[in-house]
């Protein structure tokens, strides 16, 4: 059926690029980890997903998930890699090993395409291509929310693949043969692509961390925020999009891109870009005093996660508030139905949202939510739509 891929690694991106080609393509899914790969065949998304729920238990799929990592590179016309690459404190830059490891597995089918998903550092792709030489290693950056992957993979803003050549243009086909939409196609270097993603993402997280800013001024002067915000949106080459204040921005990809970013301009001059770094810091100070000065007894933390419909707590910028708080000797509860542990960093995790709301002195929501209602005039928080 169609063409044969192969994808490794079933998070967001992995698992959305394989039920998205799995539509017209025979796609064998690959992850080390077996409870996913049970759930992927039984037709069970193993993320926090609506579409991609839907998808998998809906069949039709020309779909097989492994642990077996020979059988799935068989036969490849492509393999895509998706597997995590986590930002390195330590060596100052993405931690590409899970890559690089796919890279040399996936050699066992020399004629197979190699195409990168994860997010990796500026001239990654080149480096690679020097390391195995003959080997045909493309770049292809993926745009997507968490919690609405296959969503923003049917209905792209753009598909961008790399470098020129037979390859690129055939994968660029297959993305843009599944899209529901029709989206632009960019065939550009691999290293401009790798650019493209990092300061797309570093784009966002600088919008966040303007308007924080801008509640930070206005919180601390007494102004109305939703006020500025919605006359400063007015501007149509600004736009009330993207503007809802926020502890800071989270999750897995805008805090490691801007870091990896940031790291890339290493010897090249430039401010803005540690001041975004800088800015989600401040943000978490910011926020974590102004609590301190309520004088809260218990301080309740409502949902780790990432933000709405995700279920990712990883970086999350309510994370930061609750060990500032920590800090600060005040006792925190949380609650978040995703934490299966009775502690969280050495907090109580309340399973029950009546007693956490009995118990809290003062609930901190990122986002207010119906389930907070009840409560509203005991919530912190900077939320002015419920939206991120």
């Amino acid at each position: 059926m169609g063409t044969r891929i192969t994808v490794v690694g079933l998070g967001y991106v992995g698992l959305a690029v394989t039920v998205l080609l799995s539509r017209r393509h025979a796609v064998t899914a690959l992850d080390i980890d077996p409870g996913r790969v049970a759930e992927v065949n039984a037709g069970v998304s193993p993320l926090d997903d609506p579409d991609l729920s839907a998808a998998l238990a809906g069949g039709g799929l020309a779909l097989t998930a492994t642990t077996d990592a020979a059988a799935a590179y068989a036969d490849a016309e492509f393999v895509v890699i998706a597997t995590p690459t986590n930002y390195d404190d330590e060596i100052g830059a993405f931690d590409t090993t899970s890559v690089e490891a796919v890279l040399e597995a996936s050699g066992v089918t020399p004629g197979a395409a190699v195409v990168v998903k994860s997010t990796v550092p500026v001239g990654f792709t080149e480096r690679m291509r020097r390391r195995h030489p003959g080997r045909e290693i493309l770049f292809s950056p993926e745009f997507l929310r968490e919690g609405r992957a296959l969503e923003d993979n049917l209905n792209p803003s753009r598909i961008i693949v790399a470098d020129p050549g037979p390859a690129a243009e055939r994968f660029a086909g297959l993305l843009a043969e599944a899209a529901l939409n029709d989206p632009p196609v960019l065939v550009t270097r691999a290293s401009e692509a790798e650019a493209i993603k990092l300061f797309a993402n570093t784009y966002l997280a600088m919008r966040v961390a303007f308007f924080n800013e801008l509640d930070t001024y206005a919180l601390q002067r007494g102004l109305d925020t939703r006020a500025i915000i919605d006359g400063v949106g007015l501007d149509p080459r600004i736009g009330v999009h993207y503007s809802n204040p926020s502890f800071g921005y989270g999750g897995y990809c805008l805090p490691k891109d801007t870091q990896q970013l940031l790291a890339n301009y290493q010897f090249v001059p430039q401010n803005l870009i540690r001041a975004i770094v800088d800015s989600n810091t401040t943000r978490k100070d910011v926020i974590a005093h102004d609590i301190v000065t309520r004088d809260p007894g218990v301080v309740g933390i409502h949902r780790l996660a990432m933000k709405a419909g995700s279920d990712n707590i990883r970086e999350s910028s309510v994370q930061g508030i609750m060990k500032r708080l920590k800090a600060k000797g005040i006792p925190v509860i949380v609650y978040e139905p995703l934490i299966e542990e009775a502690e969280f960093f050495r907090s109580e995790v309340v399973r029950d949202l009546g007693e956490f709301k009995r118990r809290a002195d003062l609930i901190v929501a990122n986002r207010m939510t119906d389930e907070l209602a009840d409560v509203a005039e005991r919530v912190y928080t900077r939320d002015l739509s419920g939206s991120d």
